[in-house]
C-alpha cells in the first residue's frame, strides 16, 4: 500500500505505518455510535450547588491555589475567516446600484450584512478600520454614505486593511475600551490573571497556534504585557504550542484507499481539536483550565464567569482530595473495609461513579483493587449551562459494551439520529457544553498522568471533503472533551449563561455583551 517514497513522508512526519493502518480500518468498518442512557440533568449527573456551597468552594480554591501550578490552556489556532462567511458572499454578489440595494435590503435580521454595515461604528474594531480607510485614501462616513459596502469589507478582511480573513479568531479585537480595543487573546489575558496566579503573582496562560501566526501573537502580547502586570499585579508567562503533525491524519479516497495530490504525495489533514490531547499531555501543571478562544467578555462582565471558574476548581480540587487520601493508603497498605466503605459511597455520591453489578460480592481485596484502578486517573469538573437553543453537545449518561454508564459530553455526530429513541434522548438535554473545563492531570504521587491512555478510540469521526476537485474522506480523532477525555473521571457542574458568550460570527460582537456600554 505505500511506497518507499510514502514511508518517508510518514517517517518526517512522526507517524508509523501501524497507526495508519489503524485509521484506514476505521474508514472502512466506520466508528459506532454512541449509546446514550439518559441525558445528564440537575440532580442526577449535574451538580447544582446552594449558594452556601458555592462559597466554600470558592474559598477553598483561594486558598489551595498558593501552593499549586495552575495553567489556563486555550485552543486559539482557529481561523477567523468562518467568522466573516456572510460577509464573503455578500461582497461576492453586490454591486451599486438598485439591484445591489434590493440585495443589501433584503435581509435586516441581526446576522444579516445590513445589520454589520448599520451598527460598524459600534464593533471594536471600528477605530483601527477607520485609520486603514483613511490610510488608503477613503473617507469612512462618505463610503456609507454612497454604499461603496464592499470598499469598507475589503478593508475588514484583506491586507488592504485589517487583513482579517487571514488571522486566527484570537487576534480578531472583541472589545472596545476607549483608550484601545483587546483582541480575544488579550482577554484571556486579563482573565487568567483572575484566578489562575500563583501566590508569586504569576499567571500562566498557553495558546495553541498555528506556526505561521506566533510572531503576530508575541508582538500582540509584548504590547499590552506592561500595561496589565502593572495594572492587575501579576506577571505573566504566557507560552505556545502547535498542533503536531504527528497527529494529522490520512484522508483516503471513496474506495478507502490512500488519497493522493496531484504529485502523489500522501494527503494528510488536521486531525480535529482532539489532536490537541498531545499538547494538553505536554502541560506541566497541578490544575488547568480550558476554554474556548472566543468565549470572552469585557471587564464589566468578568465577575461571574471568575466566581464560578473559581468554583469548579474549588470543587476539582475537594474531589481529588479525597480521591487522593484513598489512593495513599491504598499505596502505603492500611486501606481496611471502613476505607473502602468511605470511598465507594463518596465515589458513587460525588463523582457518580456506577459500581459493578458484583461489587458487593467481591473480597475486600478486589474492591480495593477495582476502587484503586477507577479513581487513580485524570479527573475533570466541565461547567455546564441551561440549555437556550445553543448549537453543540452536552452532557448525557452513555452505556458501555460492559452494561455500565458514565457521565460523557456527547456531539450529535456521535448519536445514530435515525433512531427515535437514541434522538429523543439527546433532544431531550436540559444543558450543553460551553467548553468550560478544569483539569488534574497528576496522580496522588505528583507524576503526569499519560493522557493518551484515556481515550476511546472509538469516538472519531468521519467526514467527506474534497481536493482538487476530488472527494475524500477525513478522519477527525475523538473529540478533545468528547471521546479524548472519555475515560477521566468526569463530573458536571450547572453554570449560569452569563458565563458563556461565544463569538461565532462578526455581528456576535454587536451583541449588548460584547459592545461598550
Amino acid at each position: 500500500m505505500f511506497s518507499t517514497y510514502d514511508l518517508r513522508q510518514i517517517q518526517e512526519r512522526g507517524m508509523s505505518v501501524e497507526a495508519l493502518e489503524r485509521q484506514i480500518s476505521h474508514f472502512i468498518q466506520g466508528f459506532p455510535f454512541i449509546d446514550l442512557a439518559a441525558p445528564a440533568i440537575s440532580g442526577n449527573g449535574i451538580v447544582c450547588p446552594g449558594d452556601e456551597e458555592k462559597k466554600k468552594f470558592i474559598k477553598l480554591f483561594e486558598q489551595d491555589i498558593k501552593d499549586l501550578k495552575i495553567m489556563k490552556f486555550v485552543p486559539a489556532s482557529g481561523a477567523a475567516s468562518r467568522m466573516f462567511k456572510h460577509l464573503f458572499e455578500f461582497r461576492n454578489t453586490y454591486r451599486n446600484g438598485s439591484s445591489g440595494e434590493e440585495l443589501f435590503n433584503r435581509d435586516k435580521g441581526f446576522n444579516s450584512v445590513w445589520y454589520f454595515i448599520n451598527h460598524l461604528k459600534e464593533i471594536a474594531f471600528y477605530s483601527e478600520l477607520s485609520l486603514r480607510l483613511e490610510r488608503s485614501g477613503f473617507d469612512p462616513d462618505q463610503l456609507l454614505n454612497n454604499h461603496d459596502y464592499n470598499t469598507i469589507i475589503d478593508h475588514v478582511l484583506t491586507d488592504k486593511g485589517l487583513d482579517y480573513s487571514n488571522l486566527p479568531k484570537a487576534l480578531v479585537r472583541f472589545h472596545d475600551y476607549r483608550q484601545s480595543a483587546r483582541t480575544s487573546a488579550e482577554e484571556h489575558m486579563v482573565e487568567a490573571a483572575l484566578y489562575a496566579g500563583d501566590s508569586s503573582g504569576l499567571a500562566r496562560l498557553h495558546f495553541t497556534i498555528s506556526p505561521e501566526h506566533r510572531s503576530r501573537f508575541e508582538y500582540m502580547v509584548s504590547n499590552v504585557r506592561a500595561f496589565h502586570e502593572s495594572e492587575l499585579n501579576v506577571t505573566f508567562d504566557v507560552s505556545y504550542s502547535f498542533q503536531m503533525l504527528s497527529t494529522d491524519t490520512l484522508a483516503v479516497d471513496e474506495e478507502n484507499n490512500p488519497f493522493r495530490n496531484a504529485d502523489g504525495s500522501l494527503l494528510f489533514r488536521p486531525g480535529g481539536h482532539g489532536a490537541l490531547l498531545q499538547n494538553l499531555n505536554d502541560i506541566d501543571a497541578d490544575i488547568i483550565f480550558v476554554k474556548n478562544i472566543d468565549n470572552v467578555v469585557p471587564d464589566r462582565l468578568k465577575e461571574p464567569t471568575v466566581l464560578h471558574k473559581k468554583l469548579i476548581g474549588g470543587y476539582l480540587l475537594w474531589l481529588r482530595k479525597h480521591c487522593f487520601e484513598f489512593l495513599l493508603k491504598v499505596h502505603n497498605g492500611n486501606c481496611n473495609s471502613d476505607d473502602i466503605s468511605k470511598i465507594t459511597e463518596f465515589a458513587r455520591k460525588h463523582l457518580l461513579i456506577t459500581l459493578p453489578s458484583d461489587f458487593s460480592g467481591m473480597i475486600i481485596e478486589d474492591q480495593i483493587g477495582w476502587m484503586y484502578n477507577k479513581l487513580n486517573r485524570p479527573i475533570r469538573v466541565c461547567g455546564m449551562v441551561k440549555n437556550e437553543g445553543e448549537p453543540g453537545g452536552g452532557p448525557y449518561w452513555v452505556r458501555d459494551k460492559q452494561g455500565g454508564t458514565s457521565l460523557q459530553i456527547v456531539e450529535s455526530s456521535q448519536v445514530n439520529m435515525k433512531d427515535p429513541a437514541q434522538a429523543s434522548i439527546f433532544r431531550s438535554a436540559t444543558h450543553f457544553n460551553p467548553v468550560d473545563l478544569v483539569c488534574s492531570t497528576r496522580d496522588y504521587e505528583g507524576n503526569k498522568f499519560d493522557l493518551s491512555r484515556y481515550v476511546d478510540e472509538e469516538t472519531g469521526f468521519i467526514s467527506i471533503k474534497s481536493s482538487g476537485g476530488k472527494n475524500l474522506k477525513a478522519l477527525e480523532r475523538p473529540g478533545l472533551w468528547n471521546g479524548a477525555m472519555a475515560e477521566w473521571i468526569t463530573v458536571f457542574i450547572e453554570v449560569p449563561i452569563i458565563t458563556f458568550n461565544p463569538v461565532k460570527t462578526v455581528n456576535d460582537l454587536l451583541r449588548k455583551e460584547h459592545i461598550r456600554e
